[in-house]
Parts: C-alpha cells; sequence; structure tokens
C-alpha cells in the first residue's frame, strides 16, 4: 500500500514539474514558485493576476500535476490486473 501512495505521489510531482516547465515562463523567463503560488489576498491583486496571466499559469500548471496523479491511478489499477 506504502508503495502505491508512493508511486502516485511521485507521478504527480513530476506533472507539477513538467508543468512548470512547459507553462511556468512568462517573457522568457520562468516565475518563481513563490510568485505563482501566493495568495494576492485581495481583488486587485487578483486582477493584477489575471492581468499578467499568472492565473492561467497556476491552472495549467495544476492540471498537468492532476493529470500525472491520474495516470498513477491508472498505471495502479492496469498493473494489477
Amino acid at each position: 500500500m506504502k508503495r502505491n501512495i508512493l508511486i502516485i505521489l511521485i507521478l504527480t510531482v513530476l506533472g507539477l514539474l513538467l508543468g512548470y516547465l512547459l507553462f511556468g515562463k512568462i517573457a522568457g523567463e520562468y516565475l518563481s514558485i513563490s510568485t505563482i503560488f501566493s495568495n494576492s489576498g485581495g481583488s486587485l491583486g487578483d486582477f493584477g493576476r489575471n492581468i499578467t496571466g499568472i492565473s492561467k499559469i497556476r491552472n495549467n500548471i495544476l492540471i498537468t500535476g492532476g493529470a500525472g496523479f491520474v495516470l498513477g491511478i491508472v498505471l495502479l489499477f492496469v498493473k494489477k490486473k
């Protein structure tokens, strides 16, 4: 059981890393992770994140991490059969 959880966790982290490498760039430079995942704490900060595209970047990274999670679960079910 621990091995299965470890495999899912590793694939999720790999998905997040891949998402950061694919989507974490603005103007040719990677954003810092704290910039992407920090909480702006207000409507003005949210507006700024929407204008700069950071919200879309964050969503794409999280979707890629979720895909890694789903891949891990699917691989474990396929492996059991």
